[in-house]
């Protein structure tokens, strides 16, 4: 596409060969020259050159779950039933709700497995490591003595994967972020709008593909996310972030208010390998490298935190790119992958700088405009608003936006102003 025209922005519209622009151009056709195109493509075989479509056998099959459990899941589920030693148990005049002991999850490993207790506890050791349960003090291996644990499911928790069984053998976090990303490109496709831009929340909700996304994101609860690479935790987190953005619009309803705005962002989480992760800390702790976000008083993660391990080495100022919020004024939703993750960042860049939503130039006016998000997050893209508006210039497309902005910046003479950012749903 890029190569036919020159843009990274869609939709890009063609009658056969005939390139006619954006969805901006096309709205202004005059009626008769629509008429002539038309009438073109009705009667004249569209050329090799011509952008050819998509067959419907190309079309992604829907993806479902492996039916495989891990080989530990049975002894979980039994666990799971044992009210004996299952229950809220008191420290301190403090209930730890359905919590076990560690000499209680011995003996009832070792009578299951009919082994001895040093067995029995290297066996729960693996339950830890398997991310099954966790001890109710977090990090604490299994102890035979009185030390509280319960299972990972029964963690008290208001994430919207938490409280369901994760008993697949898929606990691959890359595997598992290709299976979500390959349920969300469904979704998208049948409750997305053709610009990207808008969802049908409710739709995707009642939606059986939803469904089976709930089972896969309960999955990420157990999700080895220690040993991710860099464009693996990209792609993965970028991914994620997106879907929860989705899920949390259909559980809350989207926030129509600032307060309601810093509630959504702080409550919607999901359990991550163990670990809880809300939306500010998916953004600003994992993918800025854990940087103070907007209206942040701290960073998301304090030295202490067990979390800080997972932050990429150095932020990335193109995941403001890829990052969907719900908003109007966001990017288009798209899903990455960690193969030519880079590239396909710079790619959403320039896409979104190309359109009027990202950058404005008014050259005769000496007027430049630039989304917010090169005023909120300025410190990713330079030390001062010129550097910012190098960065917007070396991230764009080539074309006659840019040569007027370089003509602007070489002058000097230029007024920078933010764009207003519309935060309407982008509800279908």
């Amino acid at each position: 596409m890029m190569t036919l025209t020159n843009q990274s922005s869609v939709p890009q519209i063609f009658f056969n060969e005939k390139h006619v622009g954006g969805n901006t151009e096309f709205q202004a056709l005059a009626e008769e020259e629509l008429n002539k195109l038309i009438e073109m493509v009705k009667n004249t075989r569209s050329p090799p050159n011509a952008p050819q479509p998509v067959s419907e056998s190309n079309q992604p099959d829907v993806p479902v779950l492996p039916s495989e459990k891990d080989e530990m899941s049975s002894l979980v589920e039994d666990l799971s039933k044992q009210k004996e030693i299952i229950y809220d148990h008191r420290r301190f005049f403090i209930s730890k709700p359905k919590s076990f002991t560690g000499d209680d999850l011995i003996t009832f490993i070792a009578h299951e497995k009919d082994t001895d207790r040093v067995k029995a506890q290297e066996i729960g050791q693996q339950l830890i490591a398997k991310k099954f349960i966790a001890s109710v003090n977090k990090g604490q291996p299994l102890r035979d003595d009185s030390t509280l644990y319960r299972l990972l499911q029964d963690s008290p928790s208001n994430a919207l994967n938490a409280g369901l069984p994760a008993y697949k053998a898929l606990t691959s976090a890359s595997e598992l972020s290709l299976l979500i990303r390959k349920t969300i490109l469904n979704l998208y496709g049948d409750f997305l709008s053709k610009d990207g831009k808008h969802v049908d929340y409710k739709g995707i909700g009642e939606s059986k593909g939803f469904k089976d996304y709930i089972e896969q994101v309960a999955q990420l609860q157990r999700a080895q996310i220690d040993e991710l690479s860099r464009q693996e935790k990209l792609a993965f987190y970028i991914n994620i972030y997106n879907a929860l953005v989705i899920h949390a619009n259909i559980k809350f309803g989207f926030p129509e208010s600032a307060w309601k705005r810093f509630k959504f962002f702080n409550d919607a989480s999901y359990i991550i390998g163990g670990h809880e992760f809300n939306l500010q800390e998916i953004e600003n702790g994992i993918l800025r490298s854990n940087r103070k976000g907007v209206g942040m008083l701290s960073k998301p993660f304090s030295k202490s935190d067990p979390r800080i391990q997972f932050i990429l080495e150095s932020n990335e100022p193109l995941i403001h790119f890829a990052l969907v919020c719900g908003a109007k004024s966001c990017p288009p939703i798209k899903t990455y992958s960690p193969e030519n993750i880079e590239a396909q960042l710079k790619l959403a860049a320039a896409s979104f700088i190309d359109g009027d939503d990202g950058c404005r130039v008014d050259k005769p006016q000496g007027l430049i405009g630039l989304s917010r998000i090169f005023k909120w997050y300025k410190e990713d893209f330079g030390k001062s608003p010129p550097e910012v508006l190098v960065w917007v210039k070396e991230h764009m497309s080539n074309g006659l936006k840019k040569q007027d902005l370089t003509a602007l910046l070489e002058s000097n003479t230029y007024k920078l102003d933010y764009l207003t950012y519309d935060w309407d749903s982008n509800k279908k």
